[in-house]
């Protein structure tokens, strides 16, 4: 038998998890990673089904209304011609490393497509970072080049190295215009193969509880990864995809760049400066989306709406970040009558865990292990399997080790040994199993406590906060206590229309009483806003910090 060439390996692969959409078990049978030795995505796979393909590839509209359309075969043209004008004005070469810090625009999409065919090393960076987060990137990162918005160049003036400043508009005094690009060469020549294991991508983690992590991706792992994202999310070639995150962290890849292209379906982008539900529901009516996907903040603020404005409705509609609470799947099965379907993987991975299309949902789980992957749970203390325990990935499993998975963290040989010794990836993740395979979120490892002998989980505790009308956010944290060790305390941040004050307190507070066990039960309460990091998670451990000592407003139950 012949052996298949790259992009044929990749699209037996795809093809396997689009034949078995709605069929679970079969899919994860029938599915193998593909391993070939040599895989450029951009060019053994984007270029592949963009020849010739007047389809539109990204769809853009502007918070003014204007909009840009990008066909799949223009898209393979501008990108070369980037790649073409970075390496022969900006000196870009394979193995360099480049910091990306673009918003939700066409170049954003160009630039990461001309990195891969150049073979450079991309470090995705928000615009929101500040001069001493871009420093310490370049740094750390090795950055041998940036490329940013205009507004952003000032940021670099206090940013000290030798690299190549690259500018998307008006390019300041020092700076590479990166409209040149769109005057050169329109071919362009790989000038030398990839391997599957170089390095592709550098993720600088948000950081919660230390200094952002530095997660080494191949040419592999996130391309090819991304096929499971891809058969979660439920994406068929065609499809108008929306995926609400921003530019620089690893969910715009997952579901803004791989997953829909891998799927040859359309990239829809809304941007705005302020979230307006109304407005973004108008307009997926008005593109037709036809899968959708949303931090659960975002559905939080959705279902403040009124959702059965939305007269064509997404086939699908799924929430990665944090478990969504039921209440809000609830409320947008009333109004759309599609479920909203949880998946849970992190920076270092595809989507790990995840509920696919066509299959029985249970309330409050994450659903089951995704094809490619072998999900262990490990006790934390024993470290043997378990019900519940961390979440691990089996590498010495029959698949070997799955594709979707990070090579390691960068120049941090012990943390990497940590993080796959004895055989398994370890997510730092708690998780329970039950009796049909089904995975529910406990916590981080780090955030599950004991109050009396007891194991909290604090996603359930405010899971049940956030039924109550008047809390908007809520965090649980341990507080010290002199005879139950520690009790449940919540940090919450209230509604409009609501006021922090006693009466607010206890209303809350005998709700929650209502409806938790007595060993569970949240015993104090402050109105705060919540400590988060750059890329909107909780930092559990300021709140933490802050629990140990008493709250100048704390309602005790």
């Amino acid at each position: 038998m012949p052996q298949l060439s790259p992009y044929e390996e990749f699209r037996a692969a795809r093809d396997t998890l689009l034949e078995h959409r709605e069929d679970y078990d079969t899919a994860r049978a029938a599915f193998t990673w593909p391993r070939p030795e040599y895989f450029n995505w951009a060019l053994d796979w984007f270029d592949q089904i963009a020849e010739g393909n007047e389809r539109t590839a990204l769809h853009i509209v502007e918070e003014d209304g204007a909009e840009t359309r990008i066909s799949f075969a223009r898209m393979r043209e501008r990108s070369d011609r980037v790649a073409g004008w970075l390496r022969q004005t900006a000196g870009v070469r394979a193995g360099d490393r480049i910091v990306v810090m673009l918003g939700n625009q066409a170049e954003l999409w160009e630039t990461l497509l001309a990195a891969m065919k150049l073979r450079a090393v991309v470090i995705p960076a928000t615009p929101l970072l500040g001069s001493a987060d871009l420093a310490d990137r370049i740094a750390r990162g090795g950055a041998r080049h940036v490329l940013v918005r205009d507004a952003d160049a000032g940021k670099f003036d206090e940013v000290p190295g030798d690299y190549t400043r690259i500018a998307v508009g008006s390019a300041p005094a020092g700076w590479l215009s990166y409209a040149e690009a769109y005057d050169s060469d329109a071919a362009f020549t790989p000038d030398g193969p990839t391997r599957g294991e170089d390095t592709l991508l550098l993720y600088f983690t948000s950081g919660t509880t230390a200094q952002p992590k530095l997660v080494e991706h191949t040419h592999l792992s996130y391309p090819a990864g991304h096929l499971a994202t891809m058969y979660w999310i439920g994406l068929r070639p065609g499809d108008v995809h929306l995926n609400i995150s921003s530019p620089g962290w690893a969910k715009h890849a997952w579901s803004s760049f791989f997953a829909p292209w891998n799927a040859e379906a359309t990239i829809f982008v809304h941007n705005y400066g302020r979230f307006d539900a109304d407005r973004l529901l108008a307009e997926m009516d008005r593109v037709g989306v036809t899968s959708f996907c949303a931090p659960p903040t975002v559905w939080r603020m959705l279902i403040q709406a009124d959702l059965s404005r939305l007269v064509r409705a997404p086939r699908e509609v799924v929430a990665a970040g944090e478990p969504l609470n039921p209440e809000v799947i609830e409320h947008v099965r009333r109004a759309w009558d599609v479920t909203i379907r949880d998946g849970f993987g992190q920076t270092e991975t595809a989507v790990q865990v995840a509920n696919p299309p066509g299959q029985p949902l249970k309330p409050g789980s994450m659903g089951r292990p995704t094809p490619g992957y072998s999900v262990v749970l490990l006790d934390p203390i024993s470290g043997e399997p378990a019900e519940e325990g961390e979440i691990c990935l089996d590498l010495t499993g029959p698949d070997g080790r799955p594709i979707g998975l990070l090579r390691g963290y960068e120049g941090d040989p012990g943390r990497t040994a940590e993080a796959m010794a004895g055989g398994y990836y370890r997510t730092g993740d708690i998780g329970a199993r039950d009796a049909d395979g089904y995975l529910t979120y406990v916590g981080r490892s780090d955030d599950v406590f004991k109050a009396s002998d007891y194991k909290i989980s604090p996603f359930e505790l405010e899971s049940v906060l956030l039924e109550h009308e008047a809390v908007a956010e809520a965090a649980v944290v341990p507080s010290p206590d002199p005879v139950r060790l520690a009790v449940p305390k919540a940090y919450v941040v209230l509604a409009e229309s609501w006021q922090p004050g006693e009466d607010t307190a206890r209303a809350i507070l005998e709700y929650a009483r209502s409806r938790l066990a007595p060993y569970k039960r949240v015993r104090v309460l402050e109105f705060a806003e919540l400590p988060k990091t750059i890329s909107g998670k909780i930092r559990r451990v300021e709140l933490r910090a802050h629990a140990a000592g008493t709250g100048l407003s704390e309602y005790r139950e």
